[in-house]
């Protein structure tokens, strides 16, 4: 006969059968509804046991802390990024046309990813960070090509790796004016926005002929 649970209550992994990985993976996707939707400080641990269908106990046995999930998160989801957006220092229009992509099927990212900057700021000497060795990868790959005449070498390309990734983070990051382009622009259709940021990074930085 099997054992029965209390109203309200659900079965954890350990009593269901379920495989810690079930519960682990459960955890992490509640995790990462949670802190886009509340941050870090307004994430609430009963609330991801909730969703994980599991108990507080279980997520703080997997992670130490509230702010360890997220920290687990926000890397798994950083890397998800950098996989999906490789910068071609040869089509750097192309390349925000994919940040644009990225953040437009994957709003819950941006958000994440922002409350981070907001809440848990690394330091700025912090050089060890994965985020910060994908950082230094592209700036590589942009000085490779300006060496062999594929960029203007006029550039920082510090500065054409952050211009981009605002230009191509615009409506990502401001959902009002997203919102106003919706009623009020003469194209009010995503395609639109997306043209016209590619189209302001082909005039900065022009592929090469």
């Amino acid at each position: 006969m099997s054992r029965s649970t209390s109203p309200g209550k659900t079965p954890d992994a350990a009593t269901s059968g379920e495989s810690a990985d079930s519960t682990r993976r459960r955890i992490v996707a509640a995790a990462k509804e949670e802190f886009a939707r509340h941050g870090i400080a307004g994430a609430r641990v009963d609330r991801i046991a909730k969703q994980a269908r599991t108990s507080k106990e279980r997520v703080y046995a997997y992670f130490r802390s509230k702010e360890a999930l997220y920290a687990y998160v926000a890397e798994r989801e950083t890397a998800a990024l950098v996989e999906a957006t490789q910068l071609d220092p040869a089509d750097l229009p192309g390349y925000a046309g994919i940040l644009f992509d990225h953040f437009a099927a994957r709003p819950d990212h941006y958000r994440l990813i922002t409350w981070g900057r907001l809440e848990l700021a690394e330091p700025a000497d912090d050089t060890t960070s994965p985020l910060q060795a994908t950082i230094a990868g592209k700036l590589d790959k942009l000085r490779d090509a300006q060496r062999i005449g594929l960029l203007d070498p006029a550039w920082d390309p510090v500065d054409v790796l952050a211009l981009i990734n605002q230009i191509a983070m615009t409506w990502a990051g401001q959902p009002e004016i997203a919102a106003a382009a919706a009623e009020q622009a003469v194209d009010p259709s995503s395609t639109a926005r997306r043209a016209a940021l590619v189209t302001a990074v082909e005039r900065m930085f022009p592929r090469p002929h």
